[in-house]
């Protein structure tokens, strides 16, 4: 797995143009998020953030020139909007990206109607990413367990990997709508939580 900008940057330049797909559980819950406007934290190449950005103003940000690259190409196929800036703030239209460092930025208290973590933990950022929902806003979270370590591909650092029932307790001022965690192909666990 890569672990810095420019291991990443050589990752997304790898895979060209690909055509990834949305992640399973975004298209899975899709009809239960709201729809203001929505952050893609980690977004990679944007493939979360376009399907959302089809139906609501996107946020999407990453380390990686080379992914937001991609991301804004796709999105320019789409016929989405697109736009740039520094701060991770509500985007007022189409696809906004932003080039950030997510260990060293904020993210706007109360902004998003909904946020998208998929494939990346920062336990650091929990506690911003409750203060960033918008009262009755929504948390999609789906990343890796220590599971992951009993198959072939996928992260190694336990750091990057949660413990055992750890999403499920992250966020304590939020209400679970949905949590599961699978080891199916993978360690994986997935929550939907709710701001009050």
């Amino acid at each position: 797995m890569p672990t810095t900008i420019s291991e990443w940057d050589e990752k997304h330049r790898r895979q060209g143009d690909g055509n990834e797909q949305p992640s399973t559980i975004l298209g899975e819950l899709l009809p239960l998020l709201p729809t203001g406007a929505a952050l893609d934290l980690a977004c990679g190449t944007g493939r979360n953030a376009l399907l959302l950005a089809a139906r609501q103003a996107v946020t999407a940000v990453d380390s990686s020139p080379a992914a937001l690259e991609a991301a804004e190409r796709h999105a320019q196929r789409a016929s989405v909007p697109v736009s740039r800036g520094p701060r991770i703030e509500a985007a007022k239209k189409g696809l906004h990206l932003v080039r950030a460092d997510l260990e060293s930025s904020e993210i706007a208290s109360g902004d998003f109607s909904v946020i998208v973590c998929i494939k990346y933990l920062q336990r650091s950022l929990f506690r911003e990413i409750a203060k960033a929902l918008a009262p009755g806003g929504m948390l999609l979270f789906e990343t890796y367990t220590k599971e992951q370590l009993e198959f072939a591909t996928g992260p190694r650092n336990p750091q990057y990997l949660l413990d055992p029932g750890e999403l499920r307790t992250a966020f304590p001022e939020l209400q679970t709508v949905f949590y599961r965690e699978l080891r199916a192909g993978s360690g994986i666990a997935s929550l939907l939580a709710k701001k009050k």
